[in-house]
């Protein structure tokens, strides 16, 4: 271990200093020049910059995946939406992770779900890149698209869709201000921001759900405790039968919807 990398990372207000130091000491192992290298990724982290973006991947549900600049990082919280994912996709067709961003949760269910056609789709090209390149190795069982939400997906995806995964913004817009600073100054604004009441795109989400999933199909959306019992009455609205789905330890929480019909 580096003791200098670690105190200019405590110093800079790293609560996990030794366990970033020695990401940042594995990051440039094998660069030609590793010191001039680690000072240039210490100085970035120091300066504020997320570790994820600064190393170029995160760890998510055991895989490492591909993010950089200007890219969401996808939080632990999260894995418990995947995990409930895999746990009802086990025998599903068609999978869809929309407003996926760098592709976590995509790349996640197109590992453990082999016999899945996954679709990853968001509105920011930028994150795409990163998404196209996590879900590569999966040749064409996963796609991309570009686009606003359902707008981005192939029309012959309508009504088949049986699992749909979606982690869009869920913080209201006079709350941004109160989130880590380094959320509010390297990740995308439209990644975070959910409108007035955290739930504009999560409503739209609901309403356009059960044209796109296939009879008995699950929507998943991650939400806070807070806004749960709203979100149920949303799916509700939509003709979903929809729970809650909580994990205390990660304070993560999940609203499900099940399409009501006969699997075919």
């Amino acid at each position: 271990m580096d003791e200098d990398v670690v105190a200019r990372l405590r110093a800079a207000g790293c609560v996990f200093a030794e366990d970033e130091a020695e990401v940042l000491l594995q990051a440039v192992k094998e660069d030609v020049e590793p010191s001039r290298r680690l000072a240039e990724l210490v100085g970035r982290r120091c300066a504020g910059e997320p570790l994820e973006h600064v190393v170029g991947w995160a760890g998510f549900c055991g895989l490492r995946i591909g993010v950089g600049p200007g890219v969401f990082v996808p939080r632990r919280r999260s894995e418990f939406l995947v995990e409930l994912a895999v746990d009802l996709g086990r025998q599903g067709r068609v999978i869809v992770d929309l407003c996926c961003g760098s592709a976590p949760f995509a790349t996640v269910l197109a590992t453990r779900l082999a016999q899945a056609e996954v679709h990853a789709a968001d509105i920011d090209a930028a994150q795409l890149v990163h998404a196209q390149g996590n879900l590569a190795p999966f040749g064409r069982r996963a796609r991309v698209h570009e686009g606003d939400l359902f707008d981005a997906l192939p029309e012959r995806l309508r009504g088949t869709v049986d699992l749909l995964v979606v982690n869009a913004p869920y913080v209201p817009s006079d709350a941004i201000d109160t989130l880590p600073a380094e959320a509010r100054a390297y990740e995308p604004l439209a990644s975070l921001d959910g409108g007035a009441d955290g739930l504009a795109v999560h409503r739209r989400v609901a309403e356009g759900a059960p044209q796109w999933l296939a009879p008995r199909g699950h929507l998943l959306i991650e939400t806070t405790e807070a806004q749960a019992e709203l979100m149920l009455e949303v799916f509700g609205e939509a003709g979903l039968k929809a729970w809650i789905a909580q994990d205390q330890e990660l304070e993560a929480t999940v609203v499900i919807g099940r399409q009501p019909g006969e699997a075919s």
